[in-house]
């Protein structure tokens, strides 16, 4: 794998906490949920939070944020210490901190304390800007870019994630990645969001222009991102509608579109990478169910093993989540690169289970696999999103799913009613099973009658 280039993250790291449980009753004093038998999580939360997805990315990530020593600050810098460089700031006041208690998976409330702003920066953070190779502004609003406005200036980030409560992006900022919602309250005039794609495109042409950036990628929730550099907006849809906890997503984003970005990627396709990523975030539970940050030391970048069952023992004594996606993958295409890719991003490690050639034969006929199953685990284990391949001979993947105990189960499918019949063995061992569609028009079988119809 290609080393990643390092990536300097700036903003204000917050403490989240979900406190979580299920709600079968009201309380009798108050018709409020009385919710029991709570499972606490602490993680890194803003900045903190996108710097650490970047650094589970396989990339060398330096913090730049307010942090004090109150207890919220050094639980976060526990959890933060074995994945990333931390660069503090002082802080007034005590590291923010949010809590969620949920019910059922379902918010019930929110509970904030702690109004810590960052007073003033460092040399050692200035310095760090003055080297830095890629810089990502996760701006929640509390100090740590005011701070550091000057210096970023002379050097503008690739990224400038916005909070309301911030300052706008420096001048030559590549990206800017606002809601649609921080767009509306950034824009001229009332500032009411409609929910019309035009009016986020005259909002996102605006900002460019007043923000002086190279382009402005206005994130839409569940219908993608809207990308402009002043005219002619692309939209980029979701690769799919998920219903779950969307909790981190914007972070996702930002910090995918950064590191692509600083890796040579453009914009538009940087855009298109962060919405896909920030989709398959949201697939597979949020930032609720990213594997506990204090639970391991920083992983290598690709796992140094190409068994597939000694990896997936290994990912998970170490706490870590194993992903495992299955197809023919016969002629290997765009579609199938795209999943793959998609499927590395939800956890620790890509295991593709792939069908033998006898297998394919009674799935696909005769005249099929075009390719035979060396020649396929040669072309998937060149990409650097799989980690190992396993084959099974069975018409379904039951027998090898039993022996590897995956996390997480990709396959490839059209959302529209789809089922996975491997979902209820997944729950056995507490796993989940997710469909993530191919690129529309992409098959193996569209491929081979295209290629025919050009011999005839």
């Amino acid at each position: 794998m290609p080393d990643k280039t390092p990536l300097v993250v700036v903003g204000d790291a917050l403490l989240d906490r979900d406190l979580c449980g299920s709600a079968d009753r009201l309380a009798p004093d108050a018709p409020v949920p009385v919710v029991a038998d709570c499972a606490e999580r602490v993680r890194p939360g803003g900045a903190a939070l996108a710097a650490y997805l970047a650094a589970r990315d396989g990339r060398d990530v330096t913090l730049i944020t307010g942090l004090g020593d109150d207890p919220a600050a050094r639980e976060l810098r526990r959890l933060l210490e074995p994945w990333l460089t931390l660069i503090p700031l002082p802080l007034s006041g005590t590291l923010p901190e949010k809590t969620r208690v949920l019910a059922h998976g379902r918010p019930v409330v929110r509970l904030d304390r702690g109004g810590g702003r960052a007073r003033a920066a460092t040399d050692e953070a200035r310095a760090a800007l003055r080297a830095a190779h890629a810089v990502l502004v996760s701006d929640y609003g509390r100090g740590t870019a005011d701070a550091l406005r000057e210096e970023l200036t002379e050097h503008p980030p690739l990224v400038w994630d916005p909070h309301p409560r911030g300052g706008v992006p420096v001048p030559g900022t590549r990206l800017a990645t606002p809601a649609e919602k921080e767009a509306h309250g950034f824009a001229p005039g009332d500032g009411r969001p409609d929910g019309t794609l035009r009016a986020a495109a005259h909002i996102a042409a605006d900002l460019v222009r007043d923000w002086r950036v190279a382009a402005v990628a206005v994130t839409l929730g569940a219908r993608g991102a809207l990308l402009s550099y002043g005219e002619h907006p692309l939209l980029v849809p979701a690769p799919a509608a998920h219903p779950g906890d969307t909790c981190g997503a914007g972070d996702r984003f930002a910090a995918t579109a950064a590191g692509l970005l600083a890796d040579g990627t453009l914009v538009g396709e940087a855009v298109e990478g962060a919405v896909g990523a920030a989709s398959a975030f949201v697939a597979a539970g949020g930032a609720g169910a990213l594997p506990r940050a204090d639970s391991r030391p920083r992983p290598a970048p690709r796992p140094d093993t190409d068994d597939p069952h000694a990896l997936a023992a290994r990912v998970r004594a170490q706490h870590g989540t194993v992903v495992a996606a299955g197809g023919c993958f016969d002629l290997l295409h765009a579609g199938h690169v795209g999943l793959l890719q998609a499927a590395r991003r939800l956890g620790d490690c890509l295991v593709v289970c792939v069908n033998s050639d006898a297998s394919v034969r009674r799935r696909k006929g005769e005249g099929r696999p075009v390719n035979p199953l060396a020649d396929r685990i040669r072309v998937l284990r060149a990409l650097a999103c799989v980690d190992a391949v396993a084959v099974f001979d069975e018409d379904t993947p039951e027998r090898l799913l039993g022996d590897l105990r995956p996390d997480v189960w990709v396959k490839g499918g059209d959302y529209a009613g789809a089922d996975l019949p491997e979902a209820a063995l997944l729950e056995e061992w507490g796993g989940q099973a997710v469909l993530l569609p191919y690129l529309d028009g992409r098959s193996s079988t569209a491929l081979m009658a295209r290629a025919a119809e050009g011999v005839r």
